[in-house]
């Protein structure tokens, strides 16, 4: 049974998710003189969030926060990147959707340790990341051969992995500056 911190930690969870679900990244560029332009990375907060949900709660909570989002995204209301309703299942995005499950089993290793510094974060997230990206290619894979389309196996895989990997790599370099005051959270738990 739930107890009532449970119950909020799922609730601040699930909220966690679905803001950064719609926030994009944007990475200003000032090299250009009186200008504002900016670069729009293909990816949300929505990876960050979840290793940073993960880092500080348990995973079973973090797990059933991130089933409730896709209940609500599957049933409900369009709250994935790219939209929702049960066709979602037929998009190769699902498939990375599902990839969360591992990524989170992944760096949840690094509270049952205890051992939360900058190499074992780096070491645990690029694994986490290649994990997801590994369960979104095998569900795309699934899809193509079901399907017959084989000549979009390719373009799925540059468009929805190689496209967005590196980026992902890439946004767990925020996260390191918030390992110390992870660390003194989980301390003071």
């Amino acid at each position: 049974m739930l107890n009532f911190y449970k119950l909020i930690e799922i609730l601040v969870s699930l909220q966690s998710l679905l803001i950064t679900t719609m926030l994009p990244v944007y990475i200003p560029l000032q090299f250009i003189v009186k200008s504002s332009n900016s670069f729009e990375m293909p990816i949300t907060w929505h990876i960050p969030t979840i290793i940073l949900l993960t880092l500080i709660f348990h995973k079973k909570v973090v797990f059933r926060a991130f089933s409730i989002y896709i209940i609500l995204g599957l049933f409900i209301f369009p709250v994935f990147h790219e939209g929702g309703s049960i066709g979602y299942l037929l998009t190769p995005n699902f498939g990375y959707l599902l990839g969360v499950y591992p990524l989170i089993n992944i760096i949840d290793n690094l509270n049952a340790r205890n051992k939360i510094n900058v190499g074992n974060f780096l070491k645990n997230g690029f694994m986490a990341i290649v994990a997801m990206h590994l369960t979104g290619i095998f569900y795309n894979l699934i899809q193509i051969i079901f399907y017959s389309k084989f000549n979009l196996f390719l373009y799925n895989l540059g468009k929805y992995s190689l496209g967005k990997i590196g980026y992902h790599f890439l946004m767990l370099f925020p996260l390191l500056l918030l390992i110390k005051t992870i660390k003194r959270l989980k301390r003071s738990k």
